[in-house]
């Protein structure tokens, strides 16, 4: 039920399709006797429409989320092994192309490829089923697998877990397929933005977790560049709204411990293998 109305909402809550709703609500509006009204909410609606793409709205947005974690460094910390997330995989594409096809997070598997060449003795999970509403038989791990060797890891080296439709599903499936166990220490890879949110959601589920951030959407600090096209504009506050929206939303439901977690939260001393 959860995931039904977090996509059922989500459609509605988008930036793009609030702001193009509300334009239209104003168009119709204004063949009614509401007329004024109509012509302020399409007038207003609109011209959100094309402030938002333009203006840095969505690099404002995003930084936070991006600069909450530093980028990983082998110190040579001891770790058990390492879990990425889903969301660069399109699993119905690759389907239909009969190869890899992916998003703009593509990151996060060349960072899984990087991180199974360089450590050849620890395991490496990768989660990801289908976060598509209307169809659930085409899931990332599994386009994922067929196609792993183009990624130049040999079959057989990655760890595959398919059942999760989101993240907080990815931290509670992926305890079965890694066994865990109090001690335990994961690298995380995950794209920048989407750290902050993940990491709040396996710490709640018990794993001590090392961020390894990836697929950086901004230059870093200072980046306040206007969008040369509408279309990147919106994008980008799409991604950062969806976070911060998830954020608040996994927190008052009580899949996290805090608002917004960080190295130096409350959370981060979360016991590993103890279950929410």
């Amino acid at each position: 039920m959860y995931f039904v109305l977090s996509k059922v909402l989500w459609f509605i809550a988008a930036p793009a399709n609030f702001l193009v709703l509300a334009t239209l609500a104003g168009a119709l509006l204004a063949f009614t006797r509401w007329k004024l009204l109509g012509r302020w909410l399409a007038l207003g609606g609109s011209g959100l429409l094309l402030l938002v793409g333009i203006l840095p709205v969505g690099t404002l947005l995003i930084l936070p989320l991006e600069q909450r974690f530093p980028p990983w460094r082998d110190d040579g910390t001891p770790f058990t092994g390492v879990i990425v997330l889903g969301g660069a995989p399109e699993p119905e594409r690759s389907r239909g192309r009969g190869q890899l096809l992916v998003d703009e997070a593509a990151e996060r598997l060349i960072a899984m490829a990087d991180l199974a060449r360089r450590y050849p003795d620890k395991p490496v999970i990768f989660t990801g089923g289908s976060g598509d509403l209307l169809n659930q038989a085409d899931t990332e791990a599994a386009v994922v697998e067929q196609h792993v060797a183009e990624l130049g890891v040999p079959p057989g080296r990655i760890q595959f877990e398919g059942k999760s439709r989101n993240t907080y599903e990815n931290a509670l499936f992926t305890r079965d397929v890694v066994k865990l166990q109090p001690g335990q220490r994961w690298l995380l890879v995950t794209s920048a933005y989407h750290m902050p949110r993940s990491v709040g959601l396996f710490r709640a589920a018990g794993y001590d977790v090392v961020p390894v951030p990836v697929d950086y959407r901004t230059v870093g600090q200072g980046d306040y560049r206007i969008s040369w096209t509408v279309g990147e504009g919106l994008r980008r506050t799409e991604v950062a709204t969806r976070e911060w929206i998830g954020l608040i939303a996994e927190r008052l439901l009580g899949h996290t411990r805090v608002l917004f977690p960080g190295a130096l939260t409350a959370d981060a001393a979360g016991r590993s293998g103890t279950r929410p």
